[in-house]
Formats: structure tokens, C-alpha cells, sequence
């Protein structure tokens, strides 16, 4: 298909795009194949710790409803509202059937099993406020305001997570309808080849493409017959499928080593994507940050400020996914729009009705960063 003809057809041909191949590591620090310290764990970190410096210093200033050395027990409360909702929603909101995954080996729950992967943000806000309500049963504190307390730290836990998702090399974006200077490559983007859900219009790419990788795994020493023999059969035997999937670990392991022959040999395969998860670091991230931060400059009844910020999350939400792959698992849905943006779309609502319950509710107001 000549070029002019792909792109009137909406398909798009990786040679036809400028774009840099993704390789960076997803580890800090590497003590085992499997095992170290990893961005997305020093993302998580940075958010608790930054949002447990910010609560510290609105309780100095006599804005806070609750008493600086209870800061530390209630973030700990937020670490486990977060981590419990986040993985829990997943399994929910996108991957159901870890709810009914048994198994006989630790830790017996496919939900449980997060080394894996798979975390909701949807779910760990849904956490965070749970816990909140919690801690201030406890504590005889007003959630509302505790929920408010949250929305800074939590800015700056989505901008670092958003980027830990870029340095992974996940969740990465759309194909580009034309060539952009920021474009990227994503090696991953081959898992998506093995999965051939067409009918779920998540790509155009199918098991076909699988061949293109055989210069690229040649560079590892998989012999090009070999290769071709696993694609040939990718749909009927499952070992050609592991054989297929190990290979394509070791070609993004390569380009995480900056095996300059591999990605060589990768960039006229892949497709040239929006590197969405930037987008939404500075969408969801630090444009909400600076709004908050500025919203919050005058003290506010309590949960204007939590209220507002989940009405801005879910609509930045939506717009940021305009740029990104749907789950390759879900696809898209009603309208064309991905599950995260729908559950968004409720969002909208529940937020709204916090926010109109917090303005009706009669109290003073509190919080603030300015004298």
C-alpha cells in the first residue's frame, strides 16, 4: 500500500515516522533480574513524602484542623487507602478476573499479586477518600478537610507516577498522524502484535507484524528461521507464544542497554506514538498543582478545595487520554472513548456533589497557605 493510500486509510506505517526509541530502565537500582529499586516505587515515595512536608506546613501556620503529630499516622493511613484502592480498582475497573484468581502458591489472590503490575489512580483516589472518612472517625477530625489536605501531595504523586509510567515504557500513546519532533518508539508496542484483539480496534497491527522483528532479534542471537517458525504458528501452539514473548523481553531488555544494533533495527518497525504518560505528568500533574496551590492560597470550607480538585482530575483526565492507547485487553468503548475516560465522566458527578454538599454544609473556614 503506497504511503498516501495508508495514511487516507488511517493506518499507520512505522517507516513513515521520525520518532526515538524508547530505552530507558525502569530500575533505579538492580539487585536480581526481577528484584530492585524502581522509579514507580520512588514515585509512590515522593508523593508521601512531599505530601506529608506540605500538611506539616499548613498545620504550623494554625490552618489545620489536625494536630501536626497526627500528620504521620493519618499519611499512613493514605498509603494504605491508596495502595489498597489503587490495586483493587484495577482489578475492578479493568482486569475482573484477578477477583476470582486462586491459586494454592503465595499469595494466593490474584489481586494480591502486585509485583505484577496494575494500579487504578481512580481506585487510589477512591482509597484516599475512604480513608480520610476513616482516620476522622477515629480521630474526631472533618474528612472533608482531610481530603483537602490530600490534593497537594497527591499532584505530585500522579506527576512523578505519570513519568515512572514513561520511564517504564507503558501506557504509552496513540499512533502520530504526522511526524513530531517529540515522538517515540515504544518497544513494547510488540506485546500488542501477540494479542491480535482486532475486533477491539486497539491497533491495526496483528500477528503478522511479528516477523519485522526478525533483524531486530537476530542482534540477540534468535536465529531468523527460529523466529519466523514461532510466528507461523503464534495463534496455535502455546510454546511458540513463550518463545515469542521471551524474545520480545529481551529486545526491550537490549534497548534498555542501549544496544545500539538492536534499536537500530527496531526503529523502522515500531510506531512513532504520543508520549501521553508526559502528557498527563503535566496535565494531571503539575497543572493541577499549580491551581490548587494557588486555589488554596485563602483558607476555604472544608472539601471546596477536594471537591474542586476531583472535578479538575477527571476533566484533564479525559483530554489526556484523547492521546492515549486504550487497554489493549478493553479497547474502546461507547463513542470511541476508553474506560478510563468513562469512569471519569462519573467521576464528574460524584465530585460535583461533594463540592455542592461541602458549599451548603454550614462551617468555617480553614486550610490556607497564606497569612
Amino acid at each position: 500500500m503506497e504511503a498516501s493510500q495508508a495514511a487516507a486509510a488511517g493506518i499507520y506505517s512505522p517507516d513513515n515516522f521520525s520518532g526515538w526509541v524508547h530505552r530507558l530502565d525502569p530500575f533505579i537500582i538492580q539487585f536480581t533480574e526481577h528484584f530492585g529499586i524502581r522509579w514507580y516505587g520512588m514515585a509512590y515515595l515522593t508523593g508521601f513524602m512531599v505530601g506529608y512536608y506540605l500538611m506539616v506546613l499548613i498545620a504550623r501556620r494554625g490552618r489545620n484542623t489536625l494536630p501536626e503529630e497526627q500528620l504521620s499516622d493519618f499519611v499512613l493511613a493514605i498509603v494504605l487507602g491508596t495502595m489498597l484502592g489503587g490495586r483493587v480498582g484495577y482489578a475492578v475497573f479493568y482486569s475482573q478476573d484477578l477477583l476470582t484468581d486462586f491459586s494454592t502458591s503465595f499469595p494466593f489472590w490474584g489481586v494480591l499479586r502486585v509485583w505484577e503490575g496494575g494500579m487504578a489512580s481512580h481506585g487510589g483516589i477512591l482509597g484516599i477518600i475512604l480513608a480520610a472518612v476513616y482516620f476522622a472517625r477515629t480521630r474526631k477530625a472533618n474528612w472533608l478537610h482531610l481530603g483537602d489536605l490530600t490534593t497537594l501531595g497527591g499532584c505530585v504523586g500522579i506527576f512523578a507516577g505519570r513519568v515512572a509510567n514513561f520511564i517504564n515504557g507503558e501506557l504509552y500513546g496513540r499512533p502520530v498522524a504526522s511526524s513530531l519532533s517529540w515522538a517515540v518508539k515504544f518497544p513494547s508496542e510488540a506485546y500488542l502484535w501477540l494479542k491480535h484483539d482486532a475486533e477491539k480496534s486497539v491497533t491495526d497491527m496483528s500477528p503478522d507484524l511479528l516477523p519485522r522483528l526478525q533483524d531486530a532479534v537476530g542482534k540477540i542471537g534468535i536465529a531468523s528461521q527460529d523466529w519466523l517458525t514461532w510466528c507461523s504458528q503464534v495463534r496455535t501452539n502455546l510454546s511458540a507464544r513463550s518463545q515469542i514473548q521471551h524474545g520480545i523481553d529481551r529486545l526491550i531488555a537490549a534497548t534498555q542497554e542501549s544496544n545500539s544494533a538492536v534499536i537500530d533495527a527496531l526503529k523502522p518497525v515500531l510506531t512513532a506514538r504520543h508520549p501521553s504518560q508526559l502528557y498527563e505528568a503535566l496535565l494531571e500533574g503539575a497543572l493541577l498543582f499549580v491551581i490548587t496551590f494557588l486555589f488554596w492560597r485563602k483558607p476555604k470550607k472544608p472539601g471546596i478545595v477536594g471537591g474542586v480538585w476531583l472535578t479538575l482530575y477527571a476533566i484533564v483526565r479525559i483530554i489526556g487520554e484523547q492521546f492515549r492507547m486504550p487497554d489493549a485487553h478493553i479497547g474502546y468503548q461507547l463513542f470511541g472513548l476508553t474506560r478510563g475516560q468513562w469512569i471519569s465522566a462519573g467521576m464528574i458527578f460524584v465530585s460535583l456533589g461533594i463540592l455542592i454538599y461541602a458549599i451548603r454544609k454550614p462551617g468555617e473556614k480553614i486550610g490556607g497557605w497564606a497569612k
